[in-house]
C-alpha cells in the first residue's frame, strides 16, 4: 500500500510506477532511513505523541527491519515505491498498526533529505580514507625519489630540471586540497532537515536540536522551505568528486606518458598492467587510462545535477529524485579508482637513468641567465644573452653545455671560468632551495609538512 493513495480512485499506471519508483537505487540508504526513523520515534515519544510502549515497539520493529536489510534477506513488495515506503511497510507487518504512527509529523520530503545527508557524510569519510592512502603513498615515493632528477615540462616541452620527488609531491598537495574541500562542505552538509515536514515544519513540539545531535548532525536547518529542497550538499559532493577525478586524470596522463617505452621513465607492476588480445608485446597502463576516462563521468554527473537544480521552483519537487543516482555513481567511481591508482603509484618502478637521459642542456639556459644576473646584469638583458647562447649552440651543431668560454664571452664579457658551475643539472636543482622549490632539501621540507598535516 502506498503512503499517499487515499484521495485517488484508481491505482497508478504501470508506466508511471516504472518512472516514479526509486527503491531500486535509493534502497542503499536503508541504514540511514532506519536509524533516522528510530530517532524520529524517540523524538515523538519525548514530545508526548507516542507513549513509551508504542515507541519501544516501533524502535524494536525498526531494529528487525535493519537486520533484514543487513542480512540481505529483506523482501521488497510491489508497492515499495522507495526505501521509506519499504521500511514503513515492513515495520507495520512486524508490529501491526502502531507502525503507522511513525510517520506522524514527518514527510518523505524531510525524511529523504535527512537520509541523503547522512549517507553523503558517510561517503565523505570513506572517500577521504582512500585519499589519505594515496597521499601517504605519494609522500613515501617522493621521499625515496627526493634527489632523482627528471625533466620538468611546460607546454609538454622540456623546461627545467626538477626532481621526481617534487613531481610526486605536486599531486600530494592537489589531493590534500581535495581532502580539505570534502571536510569543508561536510560541515555544511551536517545539518538536519528532519522536522521540516513537507515544507512548513512540524506541528508537534519536537526538539529539533536534540534530534539533530542524536542523528550525528551539528544543528537543525533554520528554514523549512530551504531545508526540504536544499541539495547544495549533493552538488558540492559532485564538485569535490569532479576535482578529485581531474587531479587523478592529470596524474594518470603523466604516468601513461612516462610508461611509454619512448620515454621509459617508469614501469608499471605486472599486477597493475594489462595486455593486448592481439599483440603479445603490449603492456598497457589501463588503470590510469580508466582513471583519466572516468574524470569525464564525474564531471558529467556534476553538470547533470546542476542543470536539474537550476530551474526548480520552491520547495520540494520530484525532479530532486534525480539527485541520488549521480552522487551514488560518483562515489562508486571514486572508491573504484582511488585504490587502483594508489597501487600503481606504490608499485611502479622509477628508472633514474632514463629520467636523467631526458634532460637536455638547453634546460640550463635559465641558469645561465641567472648567472649573469648575479654578475649585475638586468634579468631581461640576461634572458636575451642566454637566448643568443642557445641559438649559437644550435648554429654550431653542438650542445648548449659545450659552448666554450670564449664563445660565451663573445656574447657578454661578464662570463668567467666559474660559469661552468651553472651548467650542471644538479646545481640547477639544488639552487632552487626555497619554500615550494624543487631542491632535495625543499622537497623533504614539503614531505615533513604534509606528514605533519596528515598526523592531525
Amino acid at each position: 500500500m502506498t503512503l499517499w493513495g487515499g484521495v485517488f480512485s484508481e491505482p497508478s499506471d504501470e508506466h508511471l510506477r516504472k518512472l516514479n519508483d526509486s527503491f531500486p537505487f535509493d534502497k542503499r540508504m536503508f541504514r540511514e532511513d532506519v536509524t533516522g526513523s528510530i530517532a524520529w520515534a524517540n523524538a515523538l515519544a519525548r514530545a508526548g505523541v507516542l507513549n513509551g510502549q508504542e515507541a519501544e515497539s516501533i524502535v524494536n520493529g525498526l531494529a528487525e527491519v535493519l537486520k533484514e536489510f543487513e542480512s540481505d534477506v529483506f523482501v521488497a513488495a510491489p508497492d515499495d515505491e522507495d526505501v521509506h515506503t519499504a521500511v514503513e511497510r515492513r515495520l507495520t507487518e512486524i508490529i501491526g498498526e502502531v507502525g503507522g504512527k511513525l510517520h506522524t509529523g514527518r514527510s518523505r520530503n524531510d525524511q529523504v533529505a535527512t537520509d541523503f545527508r547522512k549517507w553523503v557524510l558517510a561517503a565523505i569519510t570513506e572517500v577521504d580514507q582512500h585519499l589519505d592512502s594515496l597521499v601517504v603513498t605519494l609522500v613515501e615515493r617522493a621521499d625515496e625519489q627526493a634527489e632523482t632528477l627528471m625533466a620538468g615540462w611546460t607546454h609538454v616541452q622540456p623546461a627545467q630540471p626538477i626532481t621526481v620527488g617534487h613531481w610526486l609531491m605536486s599531486f600530494a598537495w592537489m589531493l590534500l586540497r581535495d581532502r580539505e574541500r570534502l571536510a569543508e562542505f561536510g560541515r555544511r552538509c551536517a545539518v538536519s532537515p528532519l522536522g521540516n515536514g513537507a515544507l512548513a515544519g512540524t506541528p508537534y513540539p519536537i526538539d529539533r536540536l536534540e534530534l539533530a545531535l542524536q542523528l550525528g548532525f551539528s544543528a537543525p536547518t533554520q528554514n523549512s522551505l530551504d531545508g526540504v529542497s536544499d541539495r547544495d550538499f549533493a552538488a558540492e559532493f559532485l564538485f569535490a568528486a569532479s576535482l578529485v577525478g581531474t587531479h587523478l586524470s592529470r596524474l594518470a596522463e603523466d604516468i601513461i606518458l612516462f610508461s611509454n617505452p619512448a620515454f621509459g621513465y617508469v614501469t608499471l607492476a605486472d599486477r597493475y598492467s594489462t595486455g593486448s588480445s592481439l599483440m603479445p608485446q603490449k603492456r598497457n597502463a589501463d588503470p590510469m587510462e580508466l582513471a583519466r576516462g572516468k574524470a569525464g563521468r564525474l564531471i558529467g554527473n556534476l553538470t547533470g545535477l546542476l542543470t536539474t537544480l537550476k530551474g526548480l521552483p520552491s520547495t520540494y519537487n520530484k525532479d530532486l529524485q534525480e539527485d541520488k543516482e549521480p552522487v551514488f555513481d560518483s562515489f562508486d567511481t571514486l572508491v573504484a579508482i582511488l585504490p587502483a591508482v594508489t597501487g600503481v603509484v606504490r608499485t611502479m618502478t622509477v628508472h633514474a637513468d632514463k629520467l636523467r637521459d631526458g634532460l637536455v642542456p638547453e634546460m640550463l639556459s635559465t641558469d645561465l641567465a641567472d648567472y649573469l644576473v648575479k654578475k649585475g646584469m638586468p634579468f631581461r638583458q640576461a634572458h636575451h644573452v642566454a637566448g643568443r647562447a642557445v641559438r649559437l649552440s644550435r648554429e654550431k651543431g653542438i650542445g648548449f653545455d659545450q659552448l666554450s668560454l670564449e664563445e660565451l664571452r663573445s656574447l657578454s664579457p661578464l662570463f668567467a671560468e666559474d660559469v661552468a658551475q651553472s651548467m650542471s643539472y644538479d646545481a640547477s636543482v639544488s639552487s632552487r632551495n626555497v619554500t615550494g622549490g624543487t631542491s632535495p632539501e625543499s622537497v623533504r621540507a614539503q614531505i615533513a609538512e604534509v606528514r605533519r598535516i596528515l598526523s592531525q
